[in-house]
């Protein structure tokens, strides 16, 4: 999302199921370097298309499926794609109802119903901007986090506490690689 590179160590690869092959599918160029993964930047990154035509479709299962914790972040990754993906979260109803900030922020999305969303990605033509936006979970939190942090201008968002409860000193670990967070009291 932020056009840069990274590692990341230790990652048990091993253990990932299909979770590198869904961002691969998704586009991202991953590099297993032993036990580490390497992102390398990149500037564009396309979504897979079918012969036929239809378009990828990425859904939660129970282990070894897809993670459901992991769907608002492909969701996000695909708005700065190129191509069209369908989000469907089928173990949780109503976790995509944080699309509707993306969409403030530029994002191309359509809420099919509570458990699916299409994402038009157009290839970063049209830049997500900042917005001021609450997260409403830890999940979504992330993903809106990851949005910031890729757009244009400056992005506030409200009611942290959501991700500080999964990704504890997330602003710290961020700004240790560049990031420009600032906690407001």
């Amino acid at each position: 999302m932020t056009q840069s590179e990274i590692t990341i160590k230790d990652c048990q690869i091993h253990r990932l199921g299909i979770i590198p092959e869904t961002f691969r599918r998704m586009g991202i160029q991953l590099e297993f370097r032993g036990d580490d993964i390497h992102i390398p930047a990149q500037k564009h990154y396309e979504i897979e298309t079918f012969i036929d035509g239809s378009i990828l479709t990425v859904a939660d299962q129970i282990w070894p499926g897809f993670t459901p914790d992991l769907l608002s972040i492909i969701l996000v990754t695909a708005t700065q794609a190129k191509g069209t993906v369908l989000v469907h979260q089928k173990m949780f109803e109503s976790r995509l109802f944080f699309v509707d900030k993306l969409i403030d922020m530029g994002a191309q999305i359509i809420l099919c119903d509570p458990h699916r969303a299409t994402v038009i990605g157009l290839d970063r033509k049209y830049p997500l901007r900042g917005i001021r936006m609450t997260s409403p979970d830890i999940r979504a939190g992330v993903s809106l986090l990851i949005a910031a942090l890729s757009a244009n201008g400056t992005s506030v968002i409200d009611n942290i506490e959501q991700i500080d409860r999964g990704y504890q000193h997330i602003d710290e670990r961020l700004n240790a690689l560049g990031a420009k967070i600032e906690r407001i009291p």
